[in-house]
């Protein structure tokens, strides 16, 4: 890893950032059946849980999109009608998650599935209860994680309005940002190490004050380096990630150069490829190939958004 200087560049105009956005939008609702579990998929409680990943991101995303505020009328009716779709179709309004729990009751998977859907007023009173007697155990707090996979529950605690099990500021020291590492060690999985730690600490870019300064200000030097970085191997889903990073700090850079970048690399469909080109085969493997960084596309879209308008009413 090459360590440079801050960009200089401009920040990118609120127009581009929108429509990044608004392409990644179309694109999932455009495939939003592909977001189905198949009977296959619910023989195994393992392929369950993968499969009901992408669910889970679609409604955070979903979910950044509306807080923000930042949709037009379009994009509002279409991600209104994604999550709908997601939480009657696809969880069999809530139902899904509740089988799961049954089948799994210490997984923290359902709760952190179901947390963005109670933000938004959905309630499954049956799974409620299942989580209440699966927190009460000393199994729950005894579950071996990573790090930030702990940091992660505890802002689904936090998120649900629950009394968190374990110290979040001590949860935080124990993650690899939180003990602010060399910065040139960072490699593809600790990358991701980061964004995610920044997600839970922010909870989805909600509260960046809750980012403690000594972390803010690790991120605002050694960023700009990470962004350049990864931008040069073309890989555009941890680019978007790190993206809304940017767009959770004190001062935020949104530099034109990289969204440039970043927007090019997008497809016309709206569909935007994890590393370098697009894939080509199956429409199913394809999806599962592109779901994820599309989804990262519409929530760094919406972060930035948010921060570019925010800074020009400013």
């Amino acid at each position: 890893m090459t360590l440079t200087a801050a960009s200089l560049a401009p920040p990118a105009s609120p127009a581009l950032l929108h429509r990044v956005g608004d392409r990644a939008l179309s694109w999932l609702d455009a495939h939003r059946d592909h977001f189905r579990l198949t009977p296959e998929d619910r023989t195994s409680g393992r392929a369950t849980v993968e499969r009901l990943k992408p669910v889970g991101e679609l409604a955070i995303n979903m979910h950044v999109l509306f807080r923000e505020g930042v949709a037009g009328s379009r994009q509002r009716t279409r991600a209104g009608a994604l999550l709908d779709f997601a939480w009657r179709e696809l969880l069999d309004g809530g139902n899904v998650l509740a089988a799961l729990q049954h089948d799994e009751p210490h997984s923290p998977v359902p709760m952190e599935l179901y947390a963005p859907f109670h933000e938004l007023g959905h309630r499954h009173p049956g799974l409620e209860a299942a989580l209440d007697v699966a927190r009460r155990t000393t199994s729950w707090t005894a579950l071996e994680m990573m790090p930030n996979r702990r940091l992660g529950l505890l802002n689904t605690e936090r998120r649900l309005g629950l009394p968190p099990t374990a110290d979040f500021d001590q949860a935080v020291a124990r993650t690899w940002l939180g003990q602010l590492p060399e910065p040139w060690t960072v490699q593809l999985h600790s990358a991701y190490d980061i964004t995610h730690t920044v997600f839970h600490l922010t909870n989805w870019g909600a509260a960046p004050d809750r980012m403690p300064p000594d972390i803010a200000d690790y991120l605002t030097r050694y960023l700009p380096a990470w962004l350049d970085d990864w931008a040069d191997l073309g890989h555009w889903d941890l680019l978007g990630e790190l993206l809304v990073v940017d767009a959770c700090l004190p001062r935020p850079t949104l530099d034109a150069r990289l969204w440039e970048r970043y927007a090019a690399a997008q497809d016309a469909s709206g569909a935007m490829p994890i590393q370098r080109a697009m894939p080509e085969g199956d429409p199913e493997v394809v999806f599962d190939l592109l779901h994820h960084p599309t989804l990262v596309a519409a929530f760094a879209s919406a972060m930035a958004t948010s921060r570019a308008l925010s800074a020009d009413a400013g």
